[in-house]
């Protein structure tokens, strides 16, 4: 079971999409269940190797593929949280999506003869694998080509036919938005790519761990730029965060919890890549990237207030929450970039829920305008509790993880720039925009689930109740595993301090 650890954890989800696609006659609706206890074993595998992380080791793991390209794995202090973090968001989306992908295949293709229904049943979690194999790749990975390659799976293969065949849609509108997903994704990534090309022809290498020789050198300056331009395009900084609120808004809701994953990770990209090994050359860009994480933190809170669409709601949300990591990491403190790290793993906590919450409100009444929903919490007491617990969450009240993010992550920005107005301002300006999340997350949960029901529902066709265990249990697990970082978060942040605070 050891044996290989790191290489099980990134292919068993590959070789579980294989599965599927072979058998997928066969199977039929088992297909979900065979995703969750493939994602299930991976969590295990982490957590094994957790334990020897957390004992003073790191993993490392050779399989060259040529003179300079590898797929050597490897795990510290660093990778291991947001692996487990994000594959245990798998194994709950996995889940849900059980009973969910039923009732989006009938919505859009209506009565079909039941090889037809397994077909796209099936199609959905072949897919589906393939974010765990990318972003288990995209933690692991200790080359930059890789971790390339990996980043571009996700845009290529799953985003895209998963939106096409599976989106809110017309079959037009759904096409086109799944254009405009790869279009963004994979522009993003060539930035990426031109950014580490540059770094090879200086240092030599595509590994990670040799771009610590970047520093000091001139051209270090735009291999960073190049790169952060091309992670602000996946991280839906403004002014490149306009594919976000279509994109995340056609999505299945499922895949729009994973969606918010793929970006989210680019925080992680930056890290690991930037920030560890060319901590100094990169200072020239601490007050530009707060600048801008500001405007988006800002901008994207003004933006979520002005939805009446739930699903939009969700996506225009994330533009501004993912701003928070990335004001932490860019203020470059020990603290700061801890912080962020730690938000960035209750944000994609809280993001999971809150877009999973919204997909049962659509999958139980039909309807996606706020403004016509009301009244809720008599006919499901489950999926309220479920949205109040994600606000508390993206609000960072206390006992969640959110609060302990933004608390660390503020302190960290507070001790660089304390001594300096313009940056005090700056942090000053980012604690008090924490109110405009906590204004649009418990509004709108008071407008969709209190209040008298509306005469909409109340004379609706669709059964108005909490939806199945499958959907809201998982669900339920994400709160509660938020809850406890928040009460008890010294195991992850001794991880992270483990790599991060040896800056």
């Amino acid at each position: 079971m050891t044996s290989h650890i790191l290489l099980q954890i990134v292919m068993i989800p590959a070789i579980a999409s294989m599965v599927i696609f072979l058998t997928r006659h066969k199977i039929g609706e088992k297909a979900g269940w065979i995703s969750v206890i493939s994602l299930v074993y991976t969590t295990a595998l982490i957590c094994l190797v957790g334990l020897k992380i957390y004992g003073g080791e790191t993993i490392y793991e050779k399989y060259p593929l040529g003179a300079e390209v590898s797929l050597n794995l490897f795990a510290d202090g660093l990778s291991l949280p947001v692996a487990l973090i994000i594959n245990l968001i798998c194994i709950a989306l996995a889940s849900y999506s059980i009973h969910y992908v039923e009732h989006r295949i009938e919505l859009i293709y209506g009565e079909v003869d039941k090889r037809t229904w397994r077909i796209y049943y099936t199609r959905f979690f072949l897919l589906y694998n393939l974010f765990s194999t990318g972003f288990m790749g995209i933690c692991f990975a200790t080359n930059l080509i890789a971790m390339y390659f990996f980043m571009e799976l996700l845009t290529v293969i799953p985003l895209y036919f998963i939106m096409a065949q599976f989106g809110y849609s017309d079959y037009i509108t759904r096409y086109n938005v799944a254009l405009m997903c790869l279009f963004w994704g994979v522009i993003g990534a060539m930035f990426v790519l031109i950014g580490i090309l540059l770094a090879y022809t200086q240092i030599g290498s595509f590994e990670i761990a040799a771009m610590k020789n970047l520093a000091g050198n001139p051209f270090a300056f735009w291999v960073a730029l190049l790169i952060f331009i091309g992670l602000a395009s996946k991280l839906a900084i403004v002014p490149l965060h306009v594919w976000m609120p279509w994109v995340h808004a056609e999505h299945p809701t499922c895949i729009a919890g994973l969606l918010a994953i793929y970006a989210n990770i680019a925080v992680y990209i930056g890290v690991r890549v930037l920030i560890l090994p060319l901590h100094d050359d990169i200072k020239v860009f601490c007050i530009p990237i707060m600048v801008l994480a500001l405007i988006t933190m800002i901008y994207g809170a003004f933006l979520t207030l002005a939805q009446t669409d739930i699903k939009r709601f969700c996506a225009c949300s994330t533009i501004s929450q993912i701003s928070y990591s990335v004001f932490g990491i860019g203020a470059l403190t020990i603290y700061s970039i801890e912080g962020g790290m730690f938000y960035f793993l209750s944000h994609i906590l809280g993001k999971a829920i809150l877009f999973s919450t919204a997909g049962i409100v659509v999958y139980v009444t039909g309807i996606r305008d706020i403004r016509q929903l009301g009244g809720l919490w008599s006919k499901m007491p489950v999926t309220t509790i479920l949205w109040m617990s994600c606000a508390m969450i993206l609000s960072a009240l206390p006992p969640t993880s959110g609060f302990v993010g933004k608390w660390i992550l503020f302190t960290g920005a507070f001790q660089k720039l304390y001594a300096d107005p313009i940056g005090l301002t700056i942090v000053i300006v980012g604690i008090l925009s924490t109110i405009l999340t906590l204004i649009y997350t418990f509004l709108t949960g008071i407008r969709i689930f209190f209040g008298s029901l509306k005469p909409e529902l109340s004379s609706s066709n669709h059964e108005i109740k909490d939806p199945p265990l499958t959907m809201s249990l998982p669900l339920l697990t994400l709160a509660a595993i938020a809850l406890i970082l928040g009460v008890y978060p010294k195991p992850i942040l001794n991880l992270f301090h483990s790599v991060i605070g040896l800056l």
